[in-house]
C-alpha cells in the first residue's frame, strides 16, 4: 500500500536525521494513513478509502458524498 491520502493527496516527506556528531542520514516522515470503509448511499455500496487522519476529520465534516466527488475530481478511481 502506498502511503498517500486519496482525499488530500498528501505523501510522505523526506529529510535527514542528524546525530549528536552531526552526521546526516536519510529518513522519511510518514503520514498517519488509515484504511477506512464508508457507506456510499448514492451508489448503494461500500467504498474503502486510504485516508490520513486529517482527511478522516474532513470526511466527517463535509460528508462522504462530497469527499468522493473531490477524490474523483483529482482523477483517482473510487
Amino acid at each position: 500500500m502506498s502511503a498517500h491520502c486519496q482525499l488530500t493527496g498528501a505523501r510522505p516527506g523526506f529529510g535527514n536525521t542528524i546525530s549528536h556528531s552531526h552526521r546526516r542520514t536519510s529518513r522519511r516522515f510518514d503520514l498517519n494513513v488509515q484504511r477506512k470503509r464508508y457507506w456510499l448511499p448514492s451508489e448503494g455500496r461500500h467504498v474503502r478509502l486510504t485516508l490520513s487522519a486529517k482527511a478522516i476529520k474532513t470526511v466527517d465534516s463535509i460528508g462522504i458524498e462530497a469527499a468522493v466527488a473531490r477524490i474523483r475530481a483529482r482523477g483517482e478511481k473510487v
